[in-house]
Order: C-alpha cells, then sequence, then structure tokens
C-alpha cells in the first residue's frame, strides 16, 4: 500500500463510531443522515467553502435507498466518492477520495457542545438553604440538610389546645386548685 493511503476498515471504523452516536439503538451498520453529517462536519469534510452541510445533504439523499432514512458504508463511500472532488478541487478522483478518507479515518464523534452541567452562581444562589425566608426555611435544620416530612407538613398536635396557647399542659394543675 502506497504512503499515506488509509485502509477501507481505518474509515469503517470511523464510520461505525458515528453511525452509533446519539443513537442507542443503532447497529454500527447503518447511518443515519443527522450522524452523516455530523460525521462530515466533525472530520472538516465540510468546509464552508467548497462543500457545505447543504452539499452533504443532497448527497446523502442522492445515494441513500428511496424509502430509506439510512445510508450503508457501500453508500457511504459512493457518498464520499461524490464528496471528495468537491472538497480537494483540483485532484484526481482517487487521490481527492484518499484525502477525504484521511480525514475521516481514526476519528470518532466529538462531544462539541455536550451540555455541560451548570453549576452557575444562580443555581448555588436558588439552592443556598441559608437564603431561605418564611416557610421554606423550616424545611431545612441549621447544616442545611432537608427534615423531610417534618419540614413539609404540619403534624397534627393532639393535644387539645390552640396552637399559640401559652398554658399548654396547664389543665390539670389548674382543675386540682379549684376543688
Amino acid at each position: 500500500m502506497a504512503e499515506g493511503t488509509v485502509t477501507v476498515a481505518e474509515v469503517e471504523t470511523a464510520f461505525q463510531k458515528f453511525a452509533v452516536h446519539g443513537d442507542t439503538k443503532a447497529t454500527g451498520k447503518e447511518m443515519t443522515g443527522k450522524n452523516f453529517v455530523k460525521l462530515c462536519k466533525d472530520c472538516k469534510v465540510i468546509d464552508g467553502k467548497n462543500v457545505t452541510s447543504t452539499d452533504v445533504d443532497i448527497v446523502f439523499s442522492k445515494v441513500k435507498a428511496k424509502t430509506a432514512r439510512v445510508i450503508t458504508f457501500e453508500q457511504f463511500k459512493q457518498a464520499m466518492t461524490e464528496l471528495a472532488p468537491k472538497r480537494f478541487k483540483g485532484k484526481g478522483q482517487e487521490e481527492a477520495l484518499q484525502l477525504v478518507y484521511g480525514l475521516i479515518a481514526g476519528k470518532e464523534p466529538t462531544n462539541v457542545g455536550v451540555t455541560k452541567v451548570a453549576k452557575a452562581a444562580a443555581v448555588d444562589r436558588l439552592t443556598d438553604t441559608t437564603k431561605f425566608t418564611g416557610s421554606h426555611k423550616e424545611r431545612f435544620d441549621e447544616s442545611g440538610k432537608g427534615k423531610g416530612k417534618v419540614g413539609r407538613e404540619d403534624v397534627p398536635d393532639g393535644s387539645g389546645y390552640v396552637g399559640a396557647y401559652k398554658g399548654q399542659g396547664s389543665y390539670d394543675s389548674k382543675v386540682k386548685q379549684d376543688e
């Protein structure tokens, strides 16, 4: 094999990695249009000048079966054969294809823009129990740990006294005095 050529197996490995990206049910045998565009973006097949995401979409539609929504690796190679001369203008078909495969081989889906857990100041403020006021304050102890059900529900007091009565528990002593 000549210097700088990439084996089809290497490209197929990359194809499989992108094919299963973001899809738990994917087998890696077929690729959706979304993942095809992602592969083209991540591997810099789309350069914004010669090849745009529109071109990639058109080629995807062209190579897939009429009713299918996915392409196989064979169709993928066909798509790359179409995109390669556009991406590397002035190069021969084979050379351009090798260059495109060179871009793809060994690549994996990059997680660009994957949602990071934002622990921003706003979230910290909202979850800081020391700043809680009113009835919400009652739901946490001094350490900021939740009290559970006690902090949430009014637990009925079966003593028979009204809530704010100060002389609670003094009934028996009063009755006994009067006798």
